[in-house]
């Protein structure tokens, strides 16, 4: 994006192994047209992090990036994870995801049905298109001040996970189909965001095999190939793992969370262009 303040990412870490493997790196805003794309061997999108504000410009933008050279990852799979409602897919497919109501009115009525249906006094609502948390509202009673973010715009209406406040979100890094490493991201204090931004705090962890099962099971289930894929996982009220988001478009990999994980996406890069 133009402007990444206030934002934490550490995609330059993968910058010296890119080069050491004869790759240069050149970091340029989606938005620019001083460069044509097809000067370059291949494209990776990463901190694209105000996409969700104009996804049809920005899908624009990438059908061009395709048509000029190789777009990681691919448009398809942009497309596809771009809506959230790929969770449905998912679940219809047999993945474990945190139960999710897809909606288009919020309404007092609605609200109350909700929490009837998904057995929770407590919500999270948030755009079907959506990232970094941005318009997610956690709720126990309708606020009619949330309406405007949801004025003709899909949403998802999930319960809100006790475990989030108290464990915290897993998340799982895989470079070309191959697991790299995982991180737990837990909320600060009163809050239930988990992003940095939001003072979220990381720390890495050895993933156990129950994570890398559920993990597995979910990236199984996407038939493109996939340079970089983030899972994000929750545990569940059986001390099992569901999944919360597939992320697929621009994920923060958290790189420095790992000594090796630079390298690894600096061959991934390599082996796939």
């Amino acid at each position: 994006m133009d402007d990444l303040t206030g934002y934490v990412f550490d995609d330059e870490l993968a910058i010296r192994p890119l080069a050491d493997l004869g790759i240069v790196v050149e970091t340029l805003s989606w938005r620019q047209d001083a460069r044509k794309w097809s000067e370059f061997d291949a494209v990776v999108i990463r901190t694209t992090w105000d996409y969700q504000r104009f996804p049809q410009e920005f899908l624009a933008v990438l059908t061009k990036i395709e048509e000029a050279t190789r777009l990681f990852n691919s448009l398809k799979v942009v497309r596809w994870n771009l809506d959230k409602i790929y969770l449905r897919e998912l679940s219809e497919k047999g993945i474990k995801i945190v139960p999710t109501l897809f909606e288009t009115e919020y309404s007092p009525e609605n609200f109350a049905g909700w929490k009837d249906e998904l057995g929770s006094e407590e919500l999270i609502i948030k755009p079907r298109v959506s990232a970094t948390a941005e318009h997610t509202f956690r709720l126990r009673e309708f606020d009619p001040a949330v309406s405007e973010s949801f004025r003709q715009r899909p949403f998802l209406v999930q319960p809100f996970l006790d475990s989030i406040v108290n464990e915290g979100e897993y998340s799982l890094f895989y470079f070309n189909g191959e697991f790299s490493h995982a991180i737990l991201k837990e909320p600060k204090q009163d809050d239930f965001r988990v992003q940095e931004e939001h003072g979220g705090i990381i720390s890495a962890i050895d993933a156990t095999d129950a994570m890398r099962a559920a993990a597995s099971t979910a990236l199984a289930a996407v038939s493109e190939p996939l340079l970089y894929a983030r899972v994000d996982l929750v545990r569940d009220d059986q001390g099992g793992f569901q999944l919360m988001e597939l992320e697929l478009i621009e994920p923060a990999l958290y790189l420095r969370m790992d000594d090796e994980a630079p390298a690894r996406l600096a061959r991934a890069i390599a082996e796939i262009i």
